[in-house]
């Protein structure tokens, strides 16, 4: 299968989107998101992160940025990240992944996480499409950008 990188790079496709200055730092987007990936609460595994910040009294959600150039694409030896054909996001295949953390280390964001217990990365997976994190935000801090046209 020939891959046209030009197309990818310019392919239509969703990413989250945050707003610091309305976030309250309640973390229920963290919460919601380990919850309904693994079942459990345990922000440590939660594919988004808010960090604060103590000295202004802010807090920024943090998530893939779905890159147009996705460097964790390139990086893997595996081949276990790919996009999306529907979406046009990025996503990784657990069932592939060898646990190298190339994908984490390529990260500009560095929001690709490890899983210590399943040895695996894992990222934002957007839920199929429909972003539990946005639409469990108390303060409609999140929100859903579209690139390149309707998707």
């Amino acid at each position: 299968m020939s891959i046209n990188y030009t197309e990818l790079h310019f392919r239509k496709r969703k990413s989250l989107s945050a707003d610091s200055k309305v976030c309250a730092g309640c973390r229920t987007c963290e919460i919601i998101c380990s919850l309904s990936h693994e079942g459990s609460i345990d922000i440590e595994k939660s594919r988004i992160i808010v960090k604060s910040n103590s000295f202004k009294g802010s807090f920024t959600p943090r998530f893939c940025h779905q890159c147009s150039d996705f460097p964790c694409f390139y990086s893997c030896p595996e081949a276990a990240i790919h996009i999306d054909p529907d979406l046009g996001i990025v996503l990784i295949d657990e069932k592939k992944c060898v646990g190298c953390r190339e994908c984490e280390e390529a990260c500009p964001f560095k929001i690709i996480r490890y899983d210590e217990q399943k040895e695996k990365a894992f990222k934002c997976d957007f839920c199929n499409g429909d972003p539990k994190c946005v639409r469990w935000c108390p303060v409609n801090a999140l929100g859903i950008i579209k690139f390149g046209g309707e998707i």
